[in-house]
């Protein structure tokens, strides 16, 4: 079964790039989101196997978004997007719950990586 994939991030350009490298793996982009609000009610209805996570967005941050998402489901998969200069908010959203981050801009191959070792699909050929 392909795997389910929530992409949150308030800029429609990041969360493109992120659709293209994503379905280009095989994997299915069941919702996006452009902040954590959106990101926990989409999290609620959609049940995706894996989200990747903005840390600075309108409404509500990435690191808040993560705990309220963990407080659902404590297995949530979520890998964090961040720039280089969000070090500390990276650490808080991983002892929040998340699982893994991918730094901005993004590279393909980084993309693919976490994806793979989160979703522990080590069969899956990028």
């Amino acid at each position: 079964m392909m795997s389910r994939v929530l992409i949150v991030d308030d800029a429609a350009f990041m969360r493109m790039m992120l659709r293209n490298m994503i379905t280009k793996m095989g994997l299915e982009v069941v919702g996006e989101a452009r902040n954590g609000l959106e990101a926990i009610k989409q999290f609620s209805d959609l049940k995706p196997d894996v989200v990747t996570m903005d840390i600075t967005m309108p409404e509500m941050d990435g690191v808040i978004a993560v705990g309220e998402i963990i407080k659902m489901d404590k297995h949530a998969k979520i890998i964090m997007c961040s720039a280089m200069a969000q070090k500390r908010m990276v650490v808080d959203a991983m002892m929040a719950g998340a699982k893994d981050f991918i730094v901005k801009p993004f590279q393909e191959e980084k993309v693919q990586e976490a994806l793979l070792k989160v979703l522990a699909l080590p069969h899956l050929k990028v």
